[in-house]
């Protein structure tokens, strides 16, 4: 008989009372343990995760890419399911994962992410939007460039699972507004410290115009309704912004091109 994969569910958190319960009650079906870090919220997040005995740890916010991989190394158990605090996973997610916990025969398993904004799931938009959330750590860590972060794996091996992960992103959009302004300074910056540059006509104009049309028609978002063509618009403004500061801090340095 088989043995049953061990999993431990690992999670970030800063002020995420609204979300973490329904979090950590979608993984209790397939972890064998939740692990929570959190960057010393101010709400009554770390009541929430002490009441329903999941493993909180509190730890200074240095990036979320050093903050998720500090959480992995917290678990227990080497099979990682990673969701972000205002992610859950669909029950047909949960059926995949139980399926994958009696035979594990990948380093790594991508799910898409269905996400609701304002209230509507973008369906087109802004899906599939794949995300590798359940890997072996003995093969894959988190990495890219904050505050964009993924798990890379290492020669690994890769299969799809069924079902979805349900991400509730924003609930209006001044939370979008708000999230801009503090990712486009945190990407630019991540950039220009790697050494990046960024062209004004390509990157700063252009790219944004790209970003919207791929989101908008490629990919018909127009079939999303409003929101649709909300999300992909302030989808093209983060962009435009994030670019828009590299290039400044590139121009001071005489950099930019």
């Amino acid at each position: 008989m088989a043995s049953i994969t061990n999993i431990s569910g690992v999670i970030i958190t800063f002020n995420e009372e609204r979300n973490i319960r329904a979090c950590i009650e979608s993984l209790q079906p397939v972890v064998e343990e939740v692990v929570v870090v959190d960057s010393y919220s101010t709400d009554n997040t770390e009541k929430v995760c002490l009441e329903m005995g999941v493993s909180f740890y509190q730890h200074e916010f240095e990036g979320h890419i050093e903050q998720k991989n500090y959480a992995m190394s917290l678990a227990t158990y080497d099979h990682i399911l990673s969701l972000d605090a205002d992610e859950r996973l669909s029950e047909g997610m949960i059926e995949s994962i139980k399926g994958v916990k009696k035979n594990w025969d990948a380093d790594g398993y991508v799910f898409n992410r269905l996400n609701n904004y304002c209230g509507a799931w973008l369906k087109r938009s802004w899906y599939p939007d794949k995300k590798l959330r359940l890997w072996d750590r003995k093969r894959g860590k988190w990495g890219g460039t904050n505050p964009h972060d993924k798990v890379v794996m290492e020669n690994g091996t890769v299969r799809k699972l069924k079902g979805d992960i349900l991400h509730y992103a924003y609930e209006n959009l001044e939370e979008h507004y708000e999230q801009i302004k503090q990712f486009a300074i945190i990407a630019a910056n991540a950039k220009y410290k790697k050494g990046k540059s960024a062209n004004f006509i390509i990157h700063v104009l252009l790219n944004p115009v790209y970003k919207f049309f791929r989101r908008y028609i490629v990919k018909l978002g127009f079939l999303d309704g409003y929101y649709g063509f909300i999300f992909s618009g302030l989808t093209a403004y983060l962009n435009f912004m994030k670019y828009l500061r590299l290039w400044e801090l590139n121009r001071t340095n005489g950099k930019s091109k």
